[in-house]
């Protein structure tokens, strides 16, 4: 390295950390302040394993006995979640001078409830895989739903996630939640609440807001946003109602976005692709677009502009 990018780069070096002395949050030096986001996913992988019996594995050593295994697994989890729950709780609580031993009981309790939640969620994930096997004719059986589909990995870091959630632990659910959502591209808030029997077809590009409700046997496709109408108020909407409420047996096509806090989809409904939805919606009602107009243009000069008049049936495409 010459002796001009020398200098050069132990200013520039200078220049940045005197930056970190400003005190904002992005300024922040003790990364051991707040949860590891890389412990965090790795801990989701692992509670894969508990959920997923012999689909996700660890190879890197043998145990000869599945119990053995599981308990290895779990005081593993233990010991890791704990940690991190400790750190999320002392870090959204920086005012207070918490007790060691306090913090230590606090996580400690929580990660056992956790754990205790979790053949309860299991139940709940063997019904969203009867779901995909129900309502997806291209499913040849339930080890394709859970090694391949992306619905339903979504679907269990969610319900996972939701668990920590409603424990009161802070940061941890979304951390949890943002990474299926990178690994899917189906964006679920631990916050939600969703029925047994949920189906998640295709699912890239799904947005599911953290106060939308949901009920049973629900069957979302790709693109479909349950939103807010507007966020213009920012903190003060915490703890509004923002995202609709969507009622049992409900199916919602491709590209559709519902929104608001007030809007609800009756038990029955079919919301076909592509509305635009921010009021209530009857029991049984079909919801379609239909007559959109075409242009076809050529250079500066409207060639046609005509209604799209096709068979209904092309509003529910998958």
């Amino acid at each position: 390295m010459t002796g001009s990018l020398s200098d050069n780069l132990r200013e520039i070096t200078l220049d940045i950390f005197y930056d970190y002395g400003k005190e904002r949050a992005i300024d922040k030096l003790n990364i051991h302040d707040h949860p590891n986001k890389d412990a965090v996913n790795a801990l989701t992988e692992k509670l894969l394993r508990v959920v997923y019996p012999g689909y996700y594995k660890n190879t890197a050593f043998k145990v000869f006995s599945p119990q053995n295994s599981l308990a290895l697994l779990l005081e593993d989890i233990t010991i890791n979640l704990k940690k991190q729950i400790m750190t999320a709780l002392k870090c959204y609580h920086p005012d207070e001078e918490i007790p060691q031993e306090k913090l230590c009981r606090s996580a400690e309790e929580i990660t056992l409830d956790f754990l205790k939640q979790i053949v309860h969620v299991r139940a709940d994930i063997d019904t969203d895989v009867q779901a995909a096997l129900d309502g997806d004719p291209a499913a040849e059986n339930a080890a394709e739903i859970i090694v391949a589909y992306p619905g339903l990995f979504a679907i269990t870091v969610y319900r996972l996630s939701h668990v920590l959630y409603s424990l009161g632990v802070p940061l941890l659910p979304r951390i949890m939640s943002e990474y299926a959502h990178s690994q899917t591209g189906i964006d679920i808030n631990p916050g939600a609440k969703i029925g047994r029997y949920f189906f998640i077809d295709h699912g890239t590009g799904i947005v599911i807001g953290e106060t939308c409700i949901i009920g049973e046997h629900v069957k979302l496709y790709q693109g479909v946003t349950l939103g807010a109408l507007s966020t213009r108020a920012g903190r003060d909407l915490c703890g509004v109602k923002r995202h609709p409420t969507i009622e049992d047996g409900v199916t919602i096509y491709s590209g559709a976005s519902i929104l608001g806090g007030d809007t609800v989809i009756g038990a029955g409904a079919i919301i076909g692709g592509n509305a635009f939805i921010t009021k209530s919606v009857d029991a049984n009602t079909r919801v379609s677009v239909k007559n959109q107009e075409l242009r076809f243009d050529a250079g500066k000069n409207i060639v046609k502009s005509e209604d799209s008049l096709v068979d209904e049936s092309w509003f529910y495409s998958i």
